[in-house]
């Protein structure tokens, strides 16, 4: 794992971090994690919530629809509304697929995986 300090990166826990059109009004971010202990490190101290993704995009929380996690796939899914309906005026990304980026931003505390 690749750390700041005493943190370490989402990307550096993650073999997927993607967005994607979730119908014309929503995006769906997929979270998916490397492996189960890095994935239920997040989930078992609640690191990714609503509140989480709605900071990280400077949006409110009832913008962020669904948040959910998937065990069997050690996934989280968020979907959150869009700005603009997907090819609508001012829509900057029709395919929803360049939308994780403040997901990078994310750092978590080392010791939570000891």
């Amino acid at each position: 794992m690749m750390s700041d300090s005493n943190n370490v990166h989402l990307e550096d826990l993650c073999s997927v971090i993607r967005s994607k059109n979730a119908g014309p009004f929503l995006i769906t971010l997929d979270i998916i994690f490397r492996d189960s202990s890095s994935y239920y490190a997040i989930k078992d101290n609640n690191l990714i919530t609503k509140g989480t993704i709605s900071e990280v995009y400077n949006i409110s929380e009832s913008e962020v629809v669904v948040l959910e996690h998937i065990d069997s796939l050690h996934a989280i899914k968020a979907t959150l509304k869009r700005h603009y309906p997907s090819g609508s005026p001012g829509d900057t990304d029709v395919y929803g697929m360049n939308q994780e980026g403040p997901l990078l931003q994310l750092t978590f505390p080392l010791s939570i995986f000891d």
